[in-house]
């Protein structure tokens, strides 16, 4: 049995974000450490996740794996005009018999510094044969679908100003 426990915090632009997966490790294909680099579909493997929408339909997803590896996309719409986003996270994960922990802090783009924030918390975890699980604080009907806007359950307050 694994489980998957998510806190996140925001610090104006800032979002600073901890994972935790518990359970037999041993059951869980973790990929290596590697320099923390921009990568592209590290969802194919285990990893975590978020999703954050400010005002409108334009949304950012966020992706990290133990390695400490990263991605960053800028969507403008649902699952549509996905394109880089300009974000340098920092990515630091712990792994011992029983747990894997990974924190990530990034700096989300300038437009989305001011409003209120709707955030998709997720993760991929593969086990060891290879089977992908999909977990999310709430899933959309259907197939898992992290993009969908029933994902973003989380209600992350604007920043008071002084």
């Amino acid at each position: 049995m694994t489980d998957v426990a998510a806190e996140l915090r925001r610090d104006g632009r800032r979002l600073e974000l901890r994972y935790v997966l518990a359970g037999e490790m041993g059951e869980v294909a973790v990929p290596a450490q590697a320099p923390s680099t921009r990568t592209d579909e590290l969802w194919r493997h285990t990893c975590f996740e978020a999703f954050v929408r400010g005002a409108g339909e334009s949304y950012v997803e966020l992706n990290f794996s133990p390695s400490t590896q990263w991605a960053a996309y800028r969507f403008s719409g649902y699952r549509d005009g996905m394109a880089p986003a300009d974000a340098e996270p920092q990515v630091h994960a712990v792994k011992t018999a029983r747990t894997l922990e990974l924190t990530a802090s990034v700096d989300l783009p300038e437009d989305l510094a001011d409003g209120s924030w709707q955030v998709g918390i997720t993760a991929v975890v593969e086990t060891a044969d290879g089977t992908l699980a999909y977990w999310s604080l709430q899933h959309a009907p259907g197939r898992p679908d992290f993009h969908h806007p029933d994902c973003f359950c989380v209600r992350l307050p604007a920043p008071q100003t002084p």
